[in-house]
């Protein structure tokens, strides 16, 4: 077993040299005709229409993210893999981001105002990049999830997504009102 940045890597998996790492050197990621997204490497033909998503979503959010293209079949294929995206220059790191948002659709919260238990559910009362929001959530373990380094992603029982990015950033009264519940 190989360890790279702390993921761990079978030879038959992402050290087995068929993966197309895209770096600022090698990749030139850029909006095209009609706002569609593409990707240019090692000079090659640019492939449009590609969009993005996370290979490990809760523990490498800005980091191992696929490019990837519709084919004629119905079927995708991939473009490449970029380790860090933060290398990539400013501009391309939010045509990246921008496809993200559009794959992933958490609510990030920055405010925790409510929560009840009842019947083995989760009421939540919480602020949100669109507003103050309710929703419902199990009292589960699998419905709480590590995000990063210190957040939790949660899924609603409608499997919308919920996200704090860092527990530690919550006022401390909204800590305490999560961590009342969700102390995993």
């Amino acid at each position: 077993m190989i360890m790279a940045d702390d993921v761990a890597m079978t030879d038959a998996g992402l050290c087995d040299g068929s993966i197309d790492w895209l770096t600022p050197e090698n990749a030139h990621v850029y909006e095209g005709a009609f706002s569609m997204l593409c990707c240019a490497v090692n000079g090659a033909e640019p492939v449009s229409g590609v969009f993005a998503i996370r290979l490990f979503p809760a523990s490498f959010p800005d980091s191992y993210i696929a490019l990837l293209t519709d084919t004629p079949g119905g079927g995708t294929t991939e473009v490449g893999i970029i380790q860090y995206l933060e290398e990539f220059p400013v501009e391309e790191q939010a045509l990246v981001r921008s496809s993200l948002a559009r794959h992933y659709h958490e609510q990030v919260i920055s405010r925790v105002h409510k929560v009840e238990c009842r019947n083995g559910l989760l009421f939540f009362d919480v602020d949100t990049q669109r507003g103050r929001e309710q929703f419902v959530m199990r009292w589960e373990y699998d419905r709480a999830q590590e995000y990063g380094a210190n957040g939790k992603l949660l899924l609603d029982v409608e499997e919308n997504r919920f996200l704090i990015t860092d527990l530690a950033a919550l006022p401390a009264v909204d800590k305490r009102r999560f961590t009342r519940h969700i102390y995993w």
